[in-house]
């Protein structure tokens, strides 16, 4: 029997258009729109939309450590001052407009900023929107009693002023070039419901929370689903649907099952699976695209692991992967190899760097100059370490499956012993992944915070929460090489200034490999075709990144 949990809470996008120039961004003002934009209308919003996930969404308060799924959620019920489009272009959300060296929001240097607010916008529970709310969600990332999601960036902030309701000031320690993409994955959280919890990490709010975004919460059935339903005070376009569901199917085939039979309206993150892309396409009232998303698939390593201190044997078990073999046996030929964490159409991609050969004699000899011996069993040793480890995805992805099956039977060629040790969902993504309890993890990655190529979050000395920092580098990667080019790139607004530093950074982290990427995903999108107002975004990690402009055909 299931619990349910239905903790109500107790208390088109918008017209934007282009804002980017060489010297900053374009000054850009939202329009006013004065409540849900169906309901201004008198047309109430109708239908659900049944979203099918592979993962449970769990984390609700959007400033804490979270993983792609529960951004689908929270991308429905709440608003950051800006948002990136599937351009890469910022636009204005809670903003009035996106602050800018032209239009004087970002000062010459980068370090004074003024933020305009719109006056129009609404807390679920009905309290009034203001820079106090701003304030205080800048103030709590930073609380070192908070479990954050991300500090940086936000750490720099200085001087924080509420002018008005409407205006926010700050200046920063030091400029800060990512920080405007930093701002578009920040979701403000109510002051009025959160500065009196004793502990900022366990809150009411976070079982229930409140948003100003266009859907509110309904309730959740653990193990089952996620409800919420259409916010009529919204103050943008839409939403045009009354009841948006994220219903949780951790088996891959089950899910695409139920799209096939209807019972789910879009597939979303673990999308359609290849294997199934060929029948999918040719499904009558479905929509199935194919497109290059921003995740690498990759295996990624404890480095603090003793066999992965040795470089040459993350060496050799790049050269043994044969990666084309399990793009096109696997995957059905869908994905695309690439030796980069930097999405191949990104503006920074180096399309300059070594390509892996794959060769398993030249695999054995790699280890085989590093002093890693056979044993009687086969498998290599040095120094009494072991050359086995685990390697752990989420249980029921079965494609992964069959590559870790794949990958146990090479490695094993080269006398490497890999053990598979697959876990569900919330175990997987839980501390056992963001506090580096894995030896090795398969899983697919968004590196970069919308489309600005930082990736400190990533691979910064700093960013290791198994070594008492704060960010996802669950390798527990460190190099001070990239740490300082990583801290150039955050200081420079130049655009070529920094496609030369992350070029730098992708070669090393090429030659290093603290992860071995497999293949740049190529996302199969599936919805039901009557389905309208859908747009894929490149740049965010969730489909409903635009949910309020969702609505069915007549």
């Amino acid at each position: 029997m299931t619990d349910t949990t239905s903790a109500r809470p107790r208390y088109s996008r918008r017209d934007a258009l282009r804002l980017t120039a060489a010297g900053g961004l374009a000054t850009f003002v939202a329009p006013q729109f004065r409540g849900g934009e169906a309901f201004a209308q008198g047309k109430a919003p109708k239908g659900r939309v049944v979203v099918g996930v592979s993962q449970e969404p769990t984390t609700f308060n959007p400033l804490m450590v979270h993983v792609e799924v529960d951004d689908a959620v929270i991308f429905s019920m709440f608003d950051a001052l800006i948002r990136v489009d599937p351009n890469g272009v910022m636009q204005p959300n809670l903003a009035t407009e996106v602050p800018s060296q032209a239009n004087g929001g970002i000062s010459k240097d980068g370090l004074l900023w003024r933020i305009r607010l719109r006056d129009d916008v609404k807390w679920h529970d009905g309290t009034p929107f203001t820079a106090e709310d701003v304030k205080f969600t800048l103030e709590l990332i930073v609380n070192p009693k908070f479990r954050a999601w991300r500090t940086g960036g936000h750490s720099l902030i200085r001087d924080l002023k509420v002018v008005s309701p409407t205006e926010i000031t700050w200046r920063m320690e030091s400029a800060f070039a990512p920080y405007l993409a930093f701002l578009a994955e920040t979701f403000i959280v109510p002051k009025h419901l959160l500065e009196k919890e004793a502990d900022p990490n366990i809150t009411a709010f976070g079982q229930a929370p409140v948003g100003t975004g266009a859907f509110k919460w309904g309730q959740r059935v653990p193990g089952d689903r996620v409800e919420l339903v259409a916010n009529p005070s919204y103050f943008g376009q839409g939403p045009f649907i009354n009841q948006l569901v994220f219903k949780y199917i951790p088996d891959l085939t089950v899910l695409y099952t139920q799209f096939q039979s209807g019972d789910v309206d879009l597939v979303d993150q673990a999308y359609i699976t290849a294997d199934h892309y060929e029948e999918a396409k040719k499904l009558p009232g479905r929509t199935v695209d194919l497109e290059a998303g921003s995740a690498v698939e990759g295996i990624f390593f404890n480095l603090e692991r003793p066999q992965f201190k040795d470089p040459a044997v993350r060496k050799a078990l790049y050269a043994a992967l044969d990666r084309k073999s399990i793009i096109d046996t696997i995957y059905y030929g869908v994905g695309t190899v690439t030796e980069s964490f930097m999405p191949p159409q990104s503006y920074y991609y180096d399309r300059t760097l070594p390509v892996q050969d794959f060769n398993l004699n030249a695999a054995r000899k790699i280890l085989d100059d590093a002093g890693w011996v056979p044993g009687a069993d086969g498998i290599r040793a040095k120094g009494g370490v072991r050359l086995s480890f685990a390697n752990s995805t989420t249980a029921g992805n079965h494609l992964r499956e069959q590559m870790q099956q794949f990958m146990q039977q090479i490695f094993r060629e080269i006398g490497v012993e890999m053990t598979i040790s697959n876990l569900p969902p919330a175990v997987m993504w839980g501390d056992f992944w963001t506090k580096s309890q894995f030896d090795t993890g398969l899983s697919g990655v968004t590196f970069l915070i919308a489309s600005d190529p930082d990736v400190t979050n990533r691979f910064a000395s700093t960013s290791s929460v198994a070594r008492g920092g704060q960010g996802s580098n669950v390798m527990q990667y460190s190099n001070p090489k990239v740490d300082e080019l990583l801290k150039q790139g955050r200081s420079t607004f130049d655009q070529e200034e920094r496609r030369k530093i992350y070029s730098q950074v992708q070669r090393i982290i090429r030659e290093e490999l603290p992860f071995l990427p497999v293949f740049s995903y190529t996302n199969i999108l599936g919805r039901k075709s009557k389905l309208e107002g859908f747009k894929f975004n490149p740049n965010t990690r969730t489909a409903s990144w635009n949910v309020a402009s969702w609505s069915w055909k007549s």
